[in-house]
């Protein structure tokens, strides 16, 4: 069954749900572990769970704003949905456009399919890690992505959080600007810096920071299937569902597959 048409259309209508909120004044509530909540992420979540509940009623879901499934249940999972209905939440309070709806389809601890919803754009990114086809959905029509090969000659573009950062990532960057042709920063919130690469507008995306794997398994998908890659920092892969957390480690992602980045690349400072 190809699920991409229906996941797309699923985006769109919860990116709605989160522009009828956007529109109006915004109630924020703090979850337990301190980070904002607003009625866009439920409504979202509301409409995505139901739509992928019809579509495929034998495959788990695991939200970031449902049931958080103990790892008794979910280390038996092979195959679930993965999504996070707003993320960016600290980008949409701000209201500076930069929050993304995600779904992905999780296969063999892998991200093989993600849908990455732009709502304020009127864009939809898609990706299929097996068949390695990346497109941009918009009024404007389908287009295919890719990755872009890096040119060693000119400084590296570095997509960097505009939340998240911290003395170990501007001495990583000074670190990469020295190894490379120096290294420009652009600051972008969400899953869209995954995006970005995967676009090619971009060559590499440090994470130095928490991070969960809703946060980041559709863009993974998206970014994979347009050339890219993206490991754990410590140099090994970058798994779904294989631990008890739902953190992910510390990780690097670049536009450029093929590129021999952990071979070119300073290392992660210490903690």
């Amino acid at each position: 069954m190809d699920y991409m048409p229906r996941l797309i259309e699923l985006a769109q209508r919860a990116g709605e749900a989160i522009l009828e909120v956007y529109e109006r004044d915004i109630e924020v509530e703090t979850k337990d572990d301190e980070s904002p909540l607003t009625q866009a992420d439920l409504a979202s979540h509301r409409v995505l769970v139901a739509g992928l509940e019809e579509m495929t009623p034998d495959i788990p879901i695991m939200s970031e704003e449902g049931e958080q499934y103990d790892w008794s249940v979910r280390s038996s999972w092979d195959r679930y949905w993965l999504i996070d209905p707003l993320d960016g939440t600290k980008e949409f309070i701000n209201r500076n456009g930069e929050f993304t709806v995600n779904v992905a389809l999780i296969d063999g601890h892998k991200s093989v399919l993600g849908v990455v919803g732009v709502p304020v754009q009127g864009v939809v990114y898609t990706g299929d890690a097996a068949t390695g086809k990346a497109q941009r959905h918009s009024a404007d029509g389908v287009q295919d992505i890719n990755g872009r090969p890096l040119d060693a000659s000119v400084p590296l573009t570095v997509v960097a959080s505009r939340s998240h950062g911290g003395e170990r990532l501007e001495t990583y960057l000074e670190a990469l600007a020295g190894q490379f042709n120096g290294a420009e920063r652009t600051p972008v919130g969400s899953s869209l810096k995954l995006c970005i690469l995967a676009e090619g507008r971009a060559d590499i995306y440090p994470r130095l920071g928490p991070t969960s794997e809703w946060d980041i398994a559709a863009a993974h998908a998206v970014l994979s299937a347009a050339g890219g890659d993206l490991w754990a920092a410590d140099g090994s892969e970058l798994d779904y569902n294989a631990k008890e957390s739902v953190l992910n480690p510390e990780f690097i992602a670049v536009s450029d597959g093929s590129y021999p980045w952990r071979e070119k690349l300073p290392a992660v400072p210490e903690k």
